[in-house]
């Protein structure tokens, strides 16, 4: 089928340039046109960075056949005269979906009512919502309401796909003329593949439920085409089969935001492909992780609209990162430029494209050069198709694609009066209609009437003063001719001169018959007044609208409490501190910690600082950064619930930076945090293990050289007592170890496999229960009962691996006796109870009980209101069980640090291990103790003193921006309301759909 519809448009190809046509033709005599049409005298712009004057074009059907200040012009051409006008190449849309049907969304909860868990297509990929056979073609239809919209705004060519699905397919290129349909319109039927992270419309199939689901479905199918490719497959894959054809086809991927795009381009450098990143919109907030990728991006310019903040409660409501927002988005681009990025631009997003070219004025007034933005229209995208000498510039063999303004394009005057496609003329605006605007010395009868017009050539408006007096006046124009009436000075009196001028072209100067009050006639002339005359009168107005606006600073990251510049380790000295070291030295008072290159350098009396900051320490104690061993803070997704096992997924993929809970979670000493997948399968996601380094990014925040760790679960949620379709399997307790056993016998036969050196299909869920099976990685369980406790590390010893933690485990008093001798750790709740049934047991005792049984105890939080407060947890150890101050705050430091088997890097106060330190205003375990600083590796992310200035500075900026927003508002700028957003809390049982 690809190779016939290649041929077709190979043949379509040469038609145009041999002058044959095959189709029958019905309607009348058809001799091929063989003129050529010359425009001449033009500003022609060939390129973004090549003007030619008084140049002339020369086309014939549809191609260029010559430009340049000096071209021979052959016979039978018809001229047309451009004496002002400027030319320059049609834009090009390179992400769109013209004329293609939307798709119609799932509606409905999707975790309710009756789900599907399999494929539901034969021969195809085993997940629906890869569909890379899907063609454009077939569900096109031409738009001509839609193209003569992208006309107007100086299209000629759209790239259309289908947008729907993970894998959307291969798009085509459409030229925006002959809505009649002729093949002409089909410039290419294959142009690209188009990818994404949202499913498709077309099917029900739950897999995958969250993002990083669908970013570990996108590398098991590259996984799969190279299995394929290989020629192992025992059967063919037409899903496969499309992705084998297309490979060499550039790749879009429509990711949205910044974190996204980079999301999206290590799932393509993992496996050799430069994705085409569509989004972007704040890649300012990140520019330097946006240039790093090496990736050319597709802008679509929907700058935000200001918000109505005129009603104060409103004001109060917004936040100051959608405040920034507002006033920072439209300088993306610009910032992009200055980086040296490439981009092309794209309507895609807009509500209304009629907004394209106002905003890529507001983006140009924002430091965008006006040749990067001609060049993201034009010579970008036209690049991008690998069309670069047919499209997006003018010479000689490109097709006669081209705009014809009055002046240069993106000024405020500028008018679009024609929009050539393939040679093919779309009328916008009559250009035969003189532009008149201008300020002119009008005299009539002697007496000189200053007159200045402004507007739309076909509908302007004019302002007269005479001796400094303004006059009421109508101004029409109809049919080139121009009638003007000027009522008298006294504005009760209906007396008033009339004026009459036929204009034929634009002209500096024209004259005609004036009709006085008295009926007398008389003639006028209307001089225009030169740039030197009007320039003073326009300079405050000129100087408004050119001054690029003022945009906020960014900061790490750009939101409230971000800072300006990223936090660095420096030497620091605590003086005279109570330090809490968890080692055997215990609770030592009136010492000294010094701090260097981010390490614990020294720990004693009277320590010397040299070249290090001193901090008087005395009456404060110093501690070791609080672990939260069970945390879902600082990610973008949490349960991927699509499969009982989700193995394949990772939190590390969906880390979010951004999260306002880092900084809080900071705000209450908390330095390190295990993001543990959710609860919705049996076999859950793999974790993050990060320290909080605000305003750092992903990637850094994650630790180094990570332990691995993967969250399994039990009890009511895996076996879906409180959501699902009831048909996903398992149903019940029982259902849940036959998981277990399942997948850990198929993992050792996939061991097997591999070992053999047998050709095998890889597979990223598997290969991670493998990792378990060879203790390479670790396994946190979700658990409440004591059967299943019991359950578990049977069927971990029958496969022989060992549980690392039991999280939650609140009837772990119970079977703390076998935990120990299992050797798994306990992270728990210090006293939550009765939240739902299989906790009825719980005790607040429970976390004594396992640490006098040795095992290895933590207070987790689960929570990211309760993270911040994990000291005042640990201290109900001290009430409920007489645990020892010094063992309780192990609790939330060195257990959890031992649980994530990072206790050789921090967890305590010893020379040598990182600098994650607290120093507290009192006694840790007190509720009336704050977290004064908070340092991770050496450098301090929370400081109570700046946080208190940092709060004025936000209310600071915050009164600043709201003045901005009513100014716009002033000027007549829509508005959006202010939408309160709701804070969600996340928890285990927490899900989403994709």
């Amino acid at each position: 089928m690809k190779k016939l519809c290649l041929l077709l448009f190979a043949f379509f190809g040469t038609t145009t340039l041999i002058g044959q046509d095959y189709f029958p033709k019905n309607d009348g005599v058809h001799t091929p046109e063989t003129n050529y049409t010359v425009f001449q005298n033009a500003v022609i712009h060939t390129n973004p960075g090549k003007t030619l004057k008084k140049a002339s074009l020369v086309i014939q059907n549809d191609k260029i056949i010559a430009v340049g200040s000096s071209v021979n012009i052959p016979e039978n051409s018809r001229i047309i005269d451009l004496e002002g006008k400027h030319v320059y190449p049609s834009f090009i849309d390179i992400y769109s979906d013209f004329g293609i049907k939307k798709p119609k969304k799932n509606k409905g909860n999707p975790f309710g009512g009756s789900l599907v868990y399999d494929a539901t297509r034969k021969g195809y990929y085993w997940n629906d919502h890869i569909r890379p056979e899907t063609e454009a073609l077939p569900f096109f239809k031409y738009d001509t309401i839609s193209a003569s919209k992208y006309l107007k705004q100086g299209f000629g060519v759209v790239q259309t796909h289908v947008p729907d699905g993970i894998a959307r397919g291969t798009g085509m290129l459409i030229a925006l003329n002959h809505p009649g349909g002729t093949n002409k319109q089909l410039l290419d039927n294959h142009t690209s593949q188009f990818f994404s992270f949202r499913k498709s419309s077309k099917s029900k199939q739950v897999y995958p439920t969250s993002l990083m689901g669908a970013i570990a479905l996108l590398r098991q199918m590259y996984h799969d085409l190279s299995w394929y490719e290989s020629g192992n497959s025992k059967n063919m894959d037409l899903a496969l089969e499309a992705l084998k054809q297309h490979k060499g086809l550039p790749s879009y991927f429509e990711a949205g935001s910044a974190l996204n795009c980079l999301r999206a381009d290590k799932v393509g450098d993992q496996f050799g492909i430069q994705y085409i990143l569509v989004g972007g919109e704040d890649a300012y907030e990140r520019i330097d992780e946006i240039k790093a990728t090496n990736a050319t991006y597709i802008l679509p310019l929907n700058f935000p609209k200001p918000y109505d903040v005129s009603d104060p409660y409103a004001a109060s409501a917004i936040s100051l990162e959608d405040m920034r927002t507002w006033n920072q988005a439209p300088s993306n681009p610009g910032v992009l430029a200055k980086n040296q990025i490439s981009f092309a631009f794209s309507a895609h997003k807009l509500k209304d494209i009629k907004t394209l070219q106002t905003n890529i004025k507001k983006a140009i007034q924002y430091g965008l050069d006006k040749k990067t933005a001609l060049a993201a229209l034009t010579t970008v995208p036209a690049q991008l198709l690998g069309k670069s000498e047919v499209l997006g510039t003018l010479k000689a063999g490109a097709y006669a694609n081209f705009l014809i303004t009055n002046t240069e394009l993106f000024e405020k005057e500028t008018i679009l009066y024609e929009n050539w496609v393939q040679g093919q003329k779309t009328v916008i605006k009559d250009r035969a209609i003189p532009d008149i605007n201008g300020s002119y010395d009008l005299t009539i009868s002697g007496k000189t009437y200053i007159m200045t017009i402004s507007g739309k050539p076909a509908a302007p408006k004019a302002e007269i003063t005479l001796d400094s007096v303004k006059l009421k006046n109508k101004l029409t124009f109809k049919n080139k001719a121009l009638n003007l009436l000027i009522s008298g000075t006294d504005s009760t009196k209906t007396e008033y001169t009339r004026i009459v001028t036929k204009l034929t072209k634009k002209t500096d100067r024209w004259s005609g018959k004036a009709v006085l009050p008295d009926g007398t006639t008389t003639s006028f002339v209307a001089k225009k007044k030169t740039e030197v005359d009007v320039a003073s009168n326009k300079k405050d107005k000129e100087k408004e609208e050119n001054t690029t606006p003022k945009v906020v600073p960014i900061t790490f990251p750009n939101k409230a409490y971000g800072y300006a510049e990223k936090p660095k380790a420096t030497p620091l000295l605590f003086k005279n501190a109570t330090v809490w070291t968890n080692e055997a030295e215990g609770i030592v008072t009136t010492t000294d910690v010094l701090v260097k290159n981010g390490k614990i350098a020294a720990i004693g009396k009277k320590l010397k600082a040299g070249n290090a900051t001193e901090i008087d320490a005395t009456g404060k104690h110093l501690t070791s950064g609080i672990i939260d061993e069970h945390s879902h803070i600082a990610t973008s997704a949490i349960n991927e619930a699509g499969h009982n096992s989700s193995a394949e997924v990772t939190i590390e993929d969906v880390v979010n930076p951004d999260d306002m809970n880092i900084y809080r979670n900071l705000a209450g000493g908390v330095t390190s945090i295990q993001i543990l997948h959710g609860s919705a399968n049996p076999i859950g996601g793999r974790s993050a293990i990060i320290k909080l380094k605000w305003g750092e990014t992903a990637d850094k925040m994650i630790f180094e050289n990570s332990p691995k760790f993967i969250k399994f679960a039990l009890g009511e949620n895996v076996k879906q007592s409180n959501w699902g379709g009831g048909i996903r399997f398992p149903q019940t307790r029982m259902g849940v170890e036959q998981v277990y056993t399942d997948y850990f016998t198929r993992a050792k036969a996939y061991e097997a496999k591999k070992k053999s050196g047998k050709p095998y299909r890889k597979d990223t869920e598997l290969e991670t229960l493998v990792e378990i099976l060879n203790g390479q990685r670790f396994v946190s369980c979700h658990s409440y009962v004591q059967s299943e406790i019991n359950m578990l590390m049977k069927v971990a010893e029958k496969f022989d691996f060992r549980i690392n933690t039991f999280t939650h485990i609140l009837e772990g008093y119970k079977v703390a006796d076998k935990m120990k001798a299992h050797g798994v750790g306990g992270s728990t709740f210090s006293d939550w109870w009765a939240y739902k049934y299989e906790v009825n047991d719980a005790i607040p005792y429970n976390a004594a009980i396992m640490h006098q049984q040795g095992v290895v105890t933590a207070i987790n939080s689960d929570d990211p209101e309760m993270s911040r407060r994990l000291n005042q947890e640990a201290a109900k150890s001290v009430k409920y069980g007489g645990v020892s101050e010094e063992d309780a705050w192990k609790f939330v430091t060195l257990n959890p640090a031992k649980l994530l088997h990072i206790d050789n890097r921090t967890g305590s106060i010893k020379v040598g291990k990182d600098a994650d330190l607290v120093l507290w205003s009192d006694n840790p375990l007190s509720i009336y103790a704050k977290a004064e600083k908070t340092m991770v590796d050496g450098a301090i992310y929370f400081d109570l003193e700046k946080d208190k200035a940092m709060r004025k500075a936000i209310a600071k900026e915050k009164n600043e921006l709201t003045m901005e927003l009513l100014k716009a508002k002033n000027k007549g700028l829509k508005t959006q309301p202010v939408t309160k957003k709701v804070k969600k809390h996340i928890h285990c049982d927490t899900l989403e759909e994709l």
